[in-house]
C-alpha cells in the first residue's frame, strides 16, 4: 500500500534537468543513431542489418528471405526500435541510385528514382549482395570488438572488419542533434589508388592524392562542374558540388529536343519532369512544347523534353539549369565518428583512419590463426608420440578402467618425451618452440598435455592404428611454415601493408568499374583560397585552449589608459594567452607544451565574433592529452634563408632554418626537446642576422645577435640565453629593427617605450641588463614588442576586455623608467597579452591623461641615475655552449605515440 511518508522527493532545477537530459539524449543521437564510423563508414542501424544477414546465411549463393523475416531478427536481437527504420534502413542499401555499391541484394519493389516508396516488406525479399561479404571478411577470426546487445543476450560487432573504405566508396548522411554528415559516395578503383599511394608515401600531400581519387562519383552519373569545391571538401572537410545533368541536343522527327540521361543524385526524377513542364506552363522558361519521361529498364534515366521550332535549344537549357534540379548543389560535410567522437575529416584524415583500422584487423586476423595453428600443431605433435609408442597406448589405453583413467596413465608415462625432438628439423623446432607474442598460446616442449591426451584417447582404435606418420608430418610441416610466416608478418609492419594492398587490388578486380560522373573545368573557376577573402584578422588563443580569428577592422582604435570593449565570453578562471594580427591566407604554427609543432591556414580558424568564446583547439589539432599550446607564429611562405628561433621559460634557446618546418603532419612535427618542466616562452622568424631581445618577468632583458646561436636541427635541446635568479622566467622574445623602439608592459597595464640603443648588445648566458621594476602597483613585466611610431597596440586582459591605442601616444623614456598607464584593468585582472599592428587613421580617438612635467622628470633622473650605475658594471663572462646530447635523426616522428601514424 502507498505511504506518503515514505517517499522521498528530489528537488532539482528544471533548467539543469532539462540540460543534462537533452545532452544525454543528443550524445546517444550522435554516436548511437545518426552518424557513421570512420572505419566501416556504417552507422549502427546498417552494421547491425549486415551482421544479422550473416548470422543468419543469407550470403549471395543461397535463396532470397523475406525482408520481414530480416527486420523482426534485426529488431528482436540488436535494434530495439521501430520497424520503418530498419525496413527502410535495409531498402537504402538494396537501391542502386542511393548506393554506388549497393550491400543488400534485394527482389521486388525497393522504391524508384522517382521517389515511389518501396512495397511492404511482407511482400519483398533480401540477401547479402557481394559486395557485403567483404564487409564481413574474416569478422569469425577476432579481428574487431564485440559488444553486448541491449539486453545482454546476445554479442554485436562494434564495427565491421570493412575490407573495403566503405565510408568513401558508399558515403553516408545522417541528421543528428546538432551537427550532420553529408559524404558523397566515390569511385572503388579510384579510392583503393589513393589508399595504396598513401600506403607507399605516407607524407602524401592533398594534391598528389586528387591524382587518384579525382572526386565524387554518384551512381545516378551526372557531371560535377569545377574543381574548387572538390578541393574545398577534400582540404577542410566541407565545400560545395555544383551537379548538372548529362544532355545531350538532338532532332526527334524533325523537331530539336533536350534529351537528359543523368541527373543529380538524390534527385526526384518525378518532381524534376513536373517542375520543367510547370516553368513551360507558366511561361517562365518559353520554347518547351512537351515533357516526356521515356525511362525504362535498358535506360534507367532518359527525359525527352521537346522543344517549339523556333526555340533556341542552348537558351532553353540553360534555363532549366537555373530554374530546376538538372542542375543542383551537394553541400559536402565529411563528419564521421572517430573513437566515438564525431570530428570533420579531410580525405588524407579519412584514409589514414581506415589504414589503421585495416591494419588493426589483418594483425589480428593473423593472431587467430597463429593461435589455431600452433593448437593444431600441439595436437599433432601428440599423435606423433602415440604413432611412435602406439602398441604401448594401445595397451595403456586396454587397460585403463576409465576415458580418464587411460588419459591420466598417458600422461604419466609420457611425461618426460621431449616434443621439440620428435622431428629434427629446424622449422618445426623454431614454429613449436617459445611463444614470441602474449597473444600466443603456450605450448609445453616436455610431455603430453592435456589436449593432446583427450585427443588421443577420443580416438576410435582404428584411426589410431590406422594414422600414418608421413602425412601426420607433412601436416606438422606444413603449419610450423604457416606459424613463423605468420609471425613474421606481425613482426613487420611492412608485410601487414602489403596484405592490405593486395587485398584491395583482389577486390578492385573484382568489384571495380568505370567512372560513372564525369569532371568538367570551369573556365574562370577558383580554388579554395582563391574563394577566401584576403583580410588581416586578430587571431586570440586562450589559456584554456578556446580560439578564433576576428577581422581586424572589428576593433576601433582608442587613446591608451581606455577601457576597450569586450573581446570575447569566456569562462571567469580564463584569459586570453596569446594574440597576434595575421592574413587570413597566412599559415599559422602552434607550438605545444610538448615542444610539438602543428600547422593550420589561418583560414582553417573558425571566425568569431569579438565577444565569442571561440573554438577549443582540440577540435582543430590531435593535441595529447595534458597538452597546451605555449606559443604561436604566423608564417606568410618557408623562404630558406629564414630561421625559426624558440626561447624557453628556463632560459633556453634555439635555432632552426625554417624549412625545417615545411612539412607538417596531421599529428605535428618535433620543434625542440624539452626538459622536464619547462615550456616555450616565445617564438620568431628572423633573417639569419638579426637582433633580438628576451626578456623576464622580474624585469631583467639581453640583447643579442642571433649569429652567435648556431643553427640546430629541430630534435635540438637548444642552448643556455640567459641565466635567471631566484623563481624568476622567461616572458616574451622580440625582433630588433631599425628606427623602431622596445616598448615593455607590465601586468597591471603599465608601458613604456626605450630606444633600442639603450641596450647594449651583450653575449648571451649573462643576466642581462635592468629592462624595469616591478613594484605592487606596476606588476610584473606582462611581455615586450618592438613597435614604431606608426604602429597601434591592441592589448588583452584576463577579464577578456580588449583596447587599441596608437604607439606614438606612449612617450619614449629611459630604459628603467616606470612608464604610464596604458590600459586599466579591473581590481583583480591583469594585462596577459598584446600585439602591435599597423594604425587605423579611420579610428575615433580620445583624451586620455599625461604624466605632469614634474612626474616626467622625477621619473627620467631616476632611470638615468640607475642606467648610468650599470653601465659601470664589466659585462658578464659569456659562457660557452653546454654540452648537449647527440642529437637525434631529423625525422618527421613527433613522439613514440605517432608510430601507428
Amino acid at each position: 500500500m502507498y505511504d506518503p511518508s515514505k517517499t522521498i522527493l528530489i528537488r532539482r532545477d528544471i533548467e539543469e534537468e532539462m540540460r543534462s537530459s537533452f545532452l544525454a539524449y543528443s550524445m546517444s543521437v550522435i554516436t548511437s543513431r545518426a552518424l557513421p564510423d570512420v572505419r566501416d563508414g556504417l552507422k549502427p542501424v546498417h552494421r547491425r542489418i549486415l551482421y544479422t544477414l550473416f548470422e543468419k546465411s543469407l550470403t549471395p549463393e543461397k535463396p532470397y528471405r523475406k525482408c520481414a523475416d530480416i527486420v523482426g531478427s534485426v529488431l528482436g536481437e540488436y535494434h530495439p526500435h521501430g520497424d520503418a527504420s530498419v525496413y527502410m534502413a535495409l531498402v537504402r542499401l538494396a537501391q542502386w541510385f542511393s548506393m554506388r555499391y549497393p550491400l543488400v541484394d534485394g527482389h521486388g519493389n525497393f522504391g524508384t528514382l522517382d521517389g515511389d516508396s518501396p512495397a511492404a516488406y511482407r511482400y519483398t525479399e533480401a540477401k547479402m549482395a557481394k559486395m557485403a561479404t567483404v564487409m564481413l571478411t574474416d569478422i569469425q577470426k577476432e579481428t574487431v570488438d564485440f559488444q553486448p546487445n541491449y539486453d545482454d543476450r546476445l554479442k554485436e560487432p562494434t564495427v565491421l572488419p570493412a575490407r573495403f573504405p566503405n565510408l568513401l566508396v558508399n558515403g553516408s548522411e545522417g541528421i543528428a542533434v546538432g551537427m550532420a554528415s553529408h559524404i558523397p559516395p566515390h569511385n572503388l578503383g579510384e579510392v583503393i589508388d589513393g589508399i595504396d599511394y598513401l600506403i607507399e608515401n605516407p607524407d602524401a600531400t592533398l594534391e598528389q592524392l586528387m591524382q587518384f581519387i579525382k572526386g565524387p562519383d554518384f551512381p545516378t552519373g551526372g557531371i560535377i562542374m569545377g574543381r574548387a569545391g572538390i578541393r574545398a571538401a577534400y582540404a577542410t572537410g566541407r565545400g560545395k558540388l555544383t551537379v548538372r545533368s548529362k544532355t545531350e541536343i538532338t532532332e526527334i522527327k524533325n523537331r530539336q529536343c533536350i534529351l537528359v540521361t543523368e541527373i543529380p543524385y538524390m534527385v526526384n526524377k518525378a518532381e524534376l519532369i513536373k517542375s520543367i513542364a510547370d516553368l513551360a506552363k507558366e511561361k517562365r522558361v518559353d520554347g518547351i512544347h512537351d515533357v516526356r519521361d521515356e525511362s525504362g529498364r535498358q535506360e534507367r534515366v532518359r527525359i525527352c523534353i521537346e522543344l517549339k521550332k523556333d526555340a533556341n535549344p542552348n537558351l532553353v537549357l540553360n534555363q532549366l539549369f537555373r530554374y530546376t534540379q538538372l542542375q543542383d548543389t551537394y553541400g559536402v560535410i565529411m563528419l564521421a565518428l572517430v573513437n566515438g567522437i564525431p570530428k570533420e575529416l579531410s580525405l588524407k584524415a579519412i584514409l589514414e583512419e581506415y589504414i589503421r583500422h585495416q591494419v588493426d584487423v589483418v594483425e589480428r586476423a593473423c593472431r587467430f590463426d597463429l593461435r589455431k595453428a600452433r593448437e593444431r600443431a600441439h595436437i599433432l605433435q601428440g599423435f606423433l608420440v602415440a604413432l611412435d609408442f602406439i602398441d604401448e597406448v594401445v595397451a595403456i589405453l586396454r587397460a585403463s578402467k576409465s576415458i580418464a583413467d587411460g588419459k591420466q596413465r598417458l600422461i604419466d608415462r609420457f611425461a618426460e618425451v621431449d616434443l621439440t625432438a620428435l622431428l629434427d628439423d629446424d622449422t618445426y623446432r623454431t614454429a613449436l618452440g617459445a611463444a614470441v607474442d602474449p597473444s600466443e598460446p603456450a605450448c609445453p616442449t616436455k610431455g603430453l598435455s592435456d589436449a593432446q591426451a583427450d585427443a588421443i584417447v577420443a580416438m576410435r582404435l582404428g584411426q589410431l592404428t590406422g594414422m600414418e606418420r608421413d602425412k601426420i608430418r607433412d601436416e606438422v610441416m606444413t603449419l610450423c611454415a604457416k606459424i613463423n610466416d605468420l609471425r613474421d608478418i606481425l613482426t613487420h609492419r611492412a608485410r601487414v601493408l602489403g596484405i592490405i594492398r593486395e587485398d584491395l587490388e583482389q577486390i578492385r578486380g573484382k568489384y571495380g568499374d568505370e567512372r560513372r560522373t564525369q569532371i568538367e573545368t570551369v573556365s574562370g573557376e577558383m580554388d579554395i583560397e582563391d574563394l577566401i577573402p584576403v583580410e588581416d584578422c586578430v587571431v586570440t588563443h586562450t589559456n584554456f585552449g578556446y580560439i578564433k580569428r576576428v577581422p581586424l577592422s572589428v576593433y576601433k582604435s582608442q587613446k591608451r589608459g581606455g577601457r576597450g570593449v569586450n573581446g570575447m565570453k569566456q569562462r571567469e578562471e580564463d584569459f586570453a594567452s596569446e594574440m597576434f594580427v595575421a592574413s587570413s591566407h597566412d599559415h599559422v604554427l602552434f607550438f605545444t607544451t610538448r615542444g610539438i609543432m602543428f600547422d593550420l591556414r589561418c583560414f582553417e580558424i573558425p571566425m568569431g565574433g569579438k565577444d565569442s568564446k571561440g573554438t577549443n583547439i582540440i577540435n582543430l589539432l590531435p593535441l595529447a592529452e595534458n597538452e597546451k599550446v605555449a606559443a604561436m607564429m604566423k608564417v606568410s611562405e618557408f623562404r630558406d634563408d629564414s630561421f625559426i628561433v624558440m626561447v624557453t621559460k628556463n632560459g633556453k634557446i634555439k635555432r632552426t632554418p625554417l624549412p625545417a618546418y615545411r612539412n607538417v603532419r596531421k599529428n605535428g612535427i618535433i620543434a625542440i626537446r624539452l626538459e622536464e618542466g619547462d615550456e616555450i616562452a616565445g617564438v620568431r622568424m628572423t633573417n639569419g642576422s638579426d637582433e633580438l631581445f628576451v626578456a623576464t618577468r622580474d624585469g631583467m632583458a639581453i640583447r643579442i645577435d642571433e649569429r652567435c646561436i648556431r643553427a640546430q636541427g629541430r630534435n635540438a635541446h637548444g642552448v643556455r640565453i640567459m641565466k635567471l635568479r631566484g623563481e624568476d622566467k622567461i616572458v616574451s622574445m622580440a625582433k630588433s629593427r631599425a628606427g623602431a623602439t622596445l616598448l615593455t608592459v607590465t601586468e597591471n597595464g603599465f608601458g613604456k617605450r626605450s630606444e633600442i640603443g639603450s641596450y647594449r648588445l651583450q653575449n648571451r648566458g649573462g643576466y642581462g641588463l635592468t629592462n624595469y621594476k616591478p613594484d605592487e602597483e606596476r606588476g610584473k613585466v606582462c611581455g615586450i614588442k618592438v613597435v614604431d611610431e606608426t604602429d597601434d597596440i591592441i592589448l588583452i586582459s584576463s577579464d577578456g576586455v580588449i583596447i587599441r591605442i596608437r604607439t606614438s601616444d606612449i612617450r619614449i623614456m629611459g630604459r628603467i623608467a616606470k612608464g604610464v598607464r596604458v590600459m586599466r584593468v579591473s581590481e583583480g585582472g591583469r594585462v596577459v597579452a598584446f600585439t602591435r599592428t599597423e594604425h587605423d587613421d579611420s579610428a575615433e580617438l580620445e583624451e586620455v591623461e599625461q604624466l605632469s612635467e614634474e612626474e616626467l622628470a622625477a621619473q627620467e633622473a631616476a632611470a638615468a641615475a640607475e642606467e648610468t650605475a650599470e653601465a659601470s658594471q664589466p659585462d658578464e663572462t659569456p659562457e660557452p655552449d653546454e654540452p648537449e646530447e647527440p642529437e637525434e635523426p631529423d625525422d618527421d616522428t613527433p613522439s613514440e605515440d605517432d608510430e601507428d601514424e
